[in-house]
């Protein structure tokens, strides 16, 4: 065991000695391993953190919602028939009625409008706003949270009053200096709305949803001043199973409501399309599984550039030890102990190389998360991955070498010149 430790502790010493003493060498030959690591431990963070922060957006919109419009977000089974999906009806209040009552495993059924505006506050202008104009309960689908003010009661949704409740980009457009907006007025549609709240900051979601960029207000409002059922506008209705129940089994019912209430006949092809989140995390998966190859691929081929380098330099350092070497076997050495010295001292390399790509990684990491406000955390796993990758490279690098140098004859190792 002592035996063991020494030799370990040899190595580990020997390799430092050598990065020390060859230092341009060394770097360049360590490069290799280094890009690779990283390339390879990179990917997999950001493609963990990807899926971790798409699990969070799913538990927050709730894998269990349904939204039925024109068009799928996927296509149907070949060629996107965009045209098609164009001209078919839209969603109406009475369609998003139908559902609540009629299917029991339906929690809430809403509809949404987006529109894209110009919101004034006096002589302050946000434009390109997405305007969502909703019908009740679409605060319990999507979640919306309020950091100033309240959202919109029951009686201002159903009877389409001109209140309004503003994103949080919106507010910090429209009031600068943190001024409250409560009970003051903005300008859109040609109406003054007044506003009720504020929503708190949260990005955009999965479902395509940006409710910093946006305003919320009564469907019934923008159905008094736009021709909602023209071809330029595009209704959403969203239904949110009931706890428990099966989304599968609820989206089967509310197709054959949609379907009785269209008179869409046996056969025939819907005339809408039902979206789930799952459909965009299963793509996005597929696509997760692509590019982690590519980073195998692209951190593979640095890896055997490092690997070869790994190799020369303990080449260099068995010839520039032959005496030594001559001497240890003299002294009664075995070839196991010799070799076992020679192969430690290659994976000590790989790991410095390698921790060295685990650490940019991790430095990136932090610099993402708190400069572009985007969680991306290295984790255990993935670091573990970078050591293990590094040590079976270093022994696979360093393996010849390390059999030459234990089957060396001491006698003449020790003449060598």
């Amino acid at each position: 065991m002592n035996n063991i430790s020494q030799i370990i502790g040899t190595s580990i010493v020997q390799a430092f000695q050598e990065l020390r003493a060859n230092k341009l060498r060394s770097f360049l030959s360590l490069l290799g391993i280094t890009i690779g690591i990283f390339c390879i431990i990179a990917v997999l963070t950001v493609l963990d953190s990807m899926k971790n922060n798409i699990q969070k957006d799913m538990a927050t919109l709730g894998s269990d919602v349904l939204y039925i419009g024109r068009w799928p977000w996927m296509d149907e089974g070949g060629e996107y028939k965009w045209w098609e999906y164009w001209r078919r009806p839209g969603m109406t209040p009475t369609e998003a009625k139908a559902i609540e009552t009629q299917v029991p495993d339906v929690a809430f059924a809403t509809i949404c409008l987006g529109t894209t505006l110009t919101v004034k506050h006096n002589d302050m202008e946000a434009s390109s706003i997405t305007g969502y104009a909703v019908l009740r309960d679409f605060d319990r689908i999507q979640n919306i949270e309020i950091s100033k003010g309240r959202y919109l009661n029951a009686s201002e949704l159903d009877g389409g009053s001109n209140v309004v409740v503003l994103g949080d980009e919106v507010y910090q457009t429209l009031f600068p200096g943190n001024i409250n907006p409560l009970d003051k007025t903005v300008n859109f549609h040609g109406r003054k709305f007044l506003v009720a709240g504020v929503m708190k900051k949260t990005g955009q979601n999965m479902a395509g949803f940006d409710f910093d960029n946006a305003v919320i207000y009564p469907y019934y409002a923008a159905a008094s001043l736009l021709d909602i059922r023209s071809l330029n506008y595009d209704p959403m209705l969203a239904v949110k199973a009931a706890n428990g129940k099966n989304p599968d089994e609820v989206k089967y019912e509310v197709e054959g409501v949609l379907r009785r209430m269209r008179k869409v006949r046996p056969g025939q092809a819907n005339d809408f399309a039902i979206n789930q989140l799952s459909q965009v995390s299963q793509r996005l998966e597929m696509l997760f599984g692509t590019i982690d190859i590519i980073g195998w691929v692209i951190g593979g081929f640095s890896l055997i550039v490092g690997a070869f380098g790994i190799a020369n330099i303990m080449f260099v350092t068995v010839k520039e030890r032959t005496k030594v070497i001559g001497l240890k076997k003299a002294l009664g050495a075995r070839r196991a102990s010799i070799m076992w010295e020679f192969l430690l001292e290659a994976v000590v390399l790989c790991l410095v190389g390698g921790a060295v790509g685990i650490i940019i990684v991790l430095l990136l990491s932090f610099v993402v998360t708190y400069a572009m406000d985007y969680q991306v955390v290295l984790s255990v796993t993935n670091f573990f991955i970078g050591i293990f990758v590094s040590i079976i490279v270093g022994v696979l690098a360093g393996l010849i070498p390390a059999r030459s140098a234990s089957r060396l004859d001491p006698v003449v190792a020790i003449r060598a010149n």
